[in-house]
């Protein structure tokens, strides 16, 4: 008797932080988190973040320093959003925090793209994306030949 096997799909993503009071002002300031549970032991900090109930990141403060771009590992967190208009809510949103942008505005996929969205950063500097598959197009791509969400 053989089992059927479902397909996999990405549950919840796990990120080390520094400091977990300042990840969390983050998360749930700039991108509308809800904490769902929190660890505060002392030497076992956490935090579940979500929306309407569904486990989505998990803040772990146990980072000794800031994200490395060059090790192996984690290279971006993206997340999706319903429209283009909501990146640009989200963008005008993190421009007002001070937020560090990859680049400026809205930029596409690649040259030609339709799909595209904003690219910045953490307080501890991951890599983090927002993006739509449709209404970037005419946005500019800051690399030719590679995907924009490959190179930041």
């Amino acid at each position: 008797m053989t089992t059927a096997i479902s397909k996999l799909r990405t549950g919840h993503v796990g990120l080390n932080v520094t400091d977990l009071e300042r990840s969390l002002a983050f998360y749930r300031g700039a991108l509308d988190f809800e904490v769902l549970g929190e660890g505060k032991e002392e030497g076992r900090r956490f935090a579940f973040l979500g929306r309407d109930g569904e486990l989505v990141l998990t803040l772990w403060q146990q980072a000794e320093g800031a994200y490395a771009p060059t090790a192996a590992g984690l290279h971006h967190l993206a997340f999706s959003a319903g429209a283009i208009e909501e990146v640009r809510e989200y963008e005008a949103r993190l421009h007002d925090l001070g937020v560090e942008f990859a680049y400026e505005g809205v930029v596409a996929h690649r040259e030609g793209a339709a799909s595209g969205g904003i690219f910045f950063h953490d307080p501890d500097g991951t890599r983090l994306e927002i993006s739509v598959p449709t209404g970037a197009e005419g946005a500019p791509a800051p690399t030719e030949s590679a995907p924009t969400c490959g190179f930041f």
